[in-house]
């Protein structure tokens, strides 16, 4: 399963790794975060349209 990880701030290499541990380790967690990204993504896409 591939997955992009993006962060809105700066983060150390470790902190980036053990995010990362913790999303292979809770793909519950993964779908969440994906689902709420889409629907965000949507809410912006129809603000632009309308």
């Amino acid at each position: 399963m591939n997955g992009v990880l993006s962060a809105s701030k700066l983060m150390k290499a470790s902190q980036v790794r053990k995010q990362c541990a913790e999303m292979r380790n809770n793909p519950a967690l993964l779908l969440a975060m994906e689902l709420e990204a889409k629907r965000n993504i949507y809410e912006m896409n129809r603000k632009v349209s309308s």
